[in-house]
Order: structure tokens, then sequence, then C-alpha cells
């Protein structure tokens, strides 16, 4: 039997103002994948994006991460800050993963802690699809994981986009369900 982690990416404060008014209802969705995961004892894992003090990590040439270093005053607090800011809090043996990229894997110890624990089936939920949810199920395919996304806790700002990603390019390499499927 597989060992499972679920993957929480980028459901932090200021990530979520993209929603706008629909950040409640998409974090009940995520809050009711957590306690899924909880009482099916499967790994909670929350990955936040931070940065230090300056944005000292981000290169002018990074075009995503450049444009937040400009708009610093909406992300300063908590993108710059020592708490990890995950909207639901963690709870028991639940563990944040601080990135400095994209993707889950880049710029942090994610892999190393899901060796280290023998997972190899990840359930994936986040904003945004084509940011994060997109970028760390394509390493993960490419580093053998089972991968199942949860396509109504994930969140894009373009409809369009997150439609095809769900429907043609995620069903390549992982299972695409809902949760109530996954329920």
């Amino acid at each position: 039997m597989s060992k499972k982690a679920l993957l929480v990416m980028d459901v932090q404060n200021s990530i979520l103002k993209l929603l706008g008014s629909g950040a409640a209802d998409y974090i009940n969705k995520v809050k009711l994948a957590v306690e899924k995961a909880h009482t099916a004892e499967i790994q909670v894992i929350y990955v936040v994006v931070r940065f230090k003090k300056g944005f000292p990590e981000v290169s002018a040439n990074n075009k995503t991460f450049s444009a937040i270093r400009q708009r610093a005053e909406d992300f300063e607090e908590s993108l710059n800050s020592n708490s990890t800011d995950p909207v639901i809090d963690p709870i028991g043996d639940d563990l944040v993963v601080i990135k400095k990229r994209v993707s889950a894997f880049s710029g942090s110890d994610l892999e190393m802690i899901l060796r280290a624990q023998e997972i190899t089936e990840l359930i994936l939920c986040g904003v945004a699809t084509s940011g994060v949810v997109l970028s760390t199920l394509r390493y993960a395919a490419d580093s053998d994981y089972k991968i199942k996304v949860l396509s109504d806790c994930c969140y894009d700002g373009d409809d369009d986009v997150n439609r095809i990603l769900m429907e043609k390019v995620f069903p390549r390499q992982a299972d695409v369900i809902t949760l109530d499927q996954w329920l």
C-alpha cells in the first residue's frame, strides 16, 4: 500500500487575494479535503511561498516573481515573514514546507520529506492551477509519484486555462477527480 500526502499549495492570504469573493467557498472545499486526509491518516503538507525581506532570492529574469517584487507592498507582510501563513491552521503532524519558486519542489525540502516518509502518492490542490499545481504535477510525474488532482480544490484566474489543464493536460500524468469522488 502506498503512503499518501495531500499537498495544499499556496493556500495563503497573499495568494487568496486573487480569488476575491470566491475565497470563502474555495477555502471550505480545501478544509474538507484536509479533514478527509486527517480521517484517512494521510499526511497533510502545506506548501507556501516565502521570501526574505527585500526579496533577495528573486532574479530580475524571473518574470513571475519579479512582478511580485515590484508590487512588494501588496505582498511584503505575508511573503516576507517568519510566520508560515497557510490560511488553514496546521494541526498534529501536518507539515509546512516553504518554497522559493512556483513548483512545490523547487527551492524547498519537499522531496527530502517525501522520500524520508516513504510517500509515493500525492493528492494535489492549490492556487493557481496554471502555476503551482501544473509545475508540481510535472515534477512529481517525472519523479514517478502516483498523482491525483482534486479538480474543484484547484483555482486559476483563467477559467479556460483551468479547464484545458484539467481535461486535456493533467489526465496524461495524473488522475483528475473531484473532492466528492475522493471522499
